[in-house]
């Protein structure tokens, strides 16, 4: 088969380039090894937001854009995208009150802020962070960044990729590309069978596998490099009561996020640790658990210890290198790189980025290729909505009260869930209210058999953990058993 572009990879980039080419007319196929968003596109801290922390390493252009980028987010997918307030302690040994001050306003002016509200002062010793916070915190101040789910980010942008026409295949491994007088010939695999498709040309959005896939099909060495990055997190059971998050102070300059998470857990992270592929799986190491319980101990009233911790995650950023000597100081801004591998052929290699930036990311991508290809429109995606997006005013409130007016039956907590997962498509899933729904088998913690189906048949899910872990985090809420017998049921029903 022939197609306009193949993409290799389908984490936030490689999705993200594959909506924005779809919707110009390029015909797209996107080959992704694994699950999509299966590896650092699922492991992120889970926050569309400008980077506070990057204007120290003066950062203007990242920050400046990712705010921007924020409410363009917000208004795309407002069902898996929310506003979140953030307090920011004030601690006299760190960092001067008069610097936090100037980041924030900084941060609430730089990034053409419209809807989401600016930074304020804020007494620590009321509720609700009197008794949560150590008694010696008494003022802090409160800034506006937003809440995603980001593994659903990025199934949502292959929807959207193949409601334009994109093909997009999971559990395919690209195991070769060579430049042919035509741009490039590609051999990929999918359950033991080979084939061959060609591509006028390839996007490389292999993440932290950047770098080996280009080795494979150039014996030069590449002009840009990656620098790899662990960036670890854990979950306790709740900690606070409220929907606001903390971004707590260390004393070596770093920063930890402490987050609301799934309703019943707080979400903690994140740490910077290089890293090599010849340390092994990317996993969460002892000295990261204790280094985030500790940090977060600094300033709740009741100290953590990896005791209290039920879960954990990590990812590799694959961050371009800047050199800087410090993993936490390397830039999170992206760098695209176009070569002509096959005469007049595009194969562009993408380094670094953001959840919160894809979008852009996407958008600049098209720009680099516009050469080599007639678009059948120009930049679209800025105002365009992503599946399930299309809430009046994007108001979800609205949008679950409307629905618990059809779906009067449905537990609430679950239908709320569904909403948020969903979005408009919740209608896919449910049917229009005239009857009541089918759920199926109830395999615990809100997951019935109606919902797996349409994961397997809707959305590229292949496996027990795409569904449990990335589709949803519903494998946090249910016992060691009822994972298991979901796998059982799943593995005997996905065919």
């Amino acid at each position: 088969m022939n197609y306009d572009l193949l993409i290799i990879g389908g984490g936030i980039n490689g999705t993200a380039i594959a909506r924005d080419a779809a919707g110009r007319g390029l015909s797209v196929l996107l080959c992704e090894r694994d699950d999509l968003a299966s590896h650092t596109s699922s492991a992120s801290t889970k926050l569309i937001h400008g980077g506070l922390r990057y204007l120290e390493y003066y950062e203007f252009n990242l920050v400046r854009h990712a705010l921007k980028e924020r409410e363009v987010m917000l208004r795309a997918a407002p069902h898996i995208i929310w506003p979140m307030r953030f307090v920011l302690p004030y601690d006299k040994g760190l960092r001067p009150a008069w610097m936090l001050r100037t980041g924030l306003f900084l941060y609430d002016h730089i990034g053409g802020r419209e809807t989401l509200p600016g930074s304020k002062s804020l007494k620590l010793d009321k509720a609700p962070h009197k008794g949560v916070l150590e008694s010696r915190f008494k003022t802090g101040f409160e800034y506006s960044d937003c809440w995603v789910e980001d593994a659903r980010l990025v199934v949502l942008y292959a929807l959207d990729a193949a409601n334009r026409g994109a093909d997009i295949r999971t559990r395919t491994e690209v195991l070769s590309v060579k430049p042919t007088d035509e741009g490039y010939r590609a051999e990929i695999r999918h359950q033991g069978e080979t084939q061959t498709v060609s591509a006028k040309g390839v996007v490389n959005a292999a993440g932290p596998w950047v770098d080996e896939v280009l080795g494979g099909i150039k014996t030069t060495q590449a002009e840009q490099s990656l620098r790899l990055v662990t960036g670890s997190h854990i979950v306790t059971k709740k900690l606070f009561e409220g929907d606001h998050a903390y971004l707590f102070q260390n004393a070596d300059n770093r920063v930890i996020f402490a987050i609301p998470y799934e309703r019943d857990f707080t979400l903690i992270g994140t740490t910077d640790k290089p890293y090599d592929f010849a340390d092994g799986p990317v996993k969460i190491s002892p000295e990261e658990i204790t280094y985030l319980c500790d940090a977060a101990s600094e300033y709740f009233e009741n100290d953590i210890s990896p005791e209290d911790v039920v879960w954990d995650y990590a990812g590799v950023r694959p961050l371009f290198d800047n050199k800087a000597e410090d993993a936490s100081a390397v830039t999170r801004d992206y760098v695209l790189n176009v070569e002509e591998i096959s005469d007049g052929a595009p194969f562009l290699s993408i380094y670094g980025g953001k959840i919160t930036t894809s979008r852009k990311l996407g958008e600049h991508a098209m720009d680099k290729l516009k050469d080599y290809y007639e678009y059948k429109t120009g930049d679209w995606t800025e105002s365009a909505l992503l599946p399930g997006g299309d809430l009046i005013d994007a108001d979800f409130e609205r949008f679950y009260s409307d629905m618990r007016k059809r779906y009067r039956a449905m537990n609430e907590d679950l239908l709320r869930r569904l909403c948020h997962a969903y979005g408009t498509r919740i209608t896919l899933l449910l049917g229009d209210g005239s009857s009541r729904p089918e759920l199926g088998q109830h395999f615990g913690a809100g997951l019935y058999e109606l919902e797996a189906k349409f994961l397997i048949n809707h959305e590229w899910a292949t496996s027990a953990d795409d569904i449990l872990w990335r589709r949803s985090k519903l494998g946090l809420h249910m016992s060691e058993g009822e994972r298991a017998a979901f796998t059982e049921w799943f593995d005997a029903n996905k065919s």
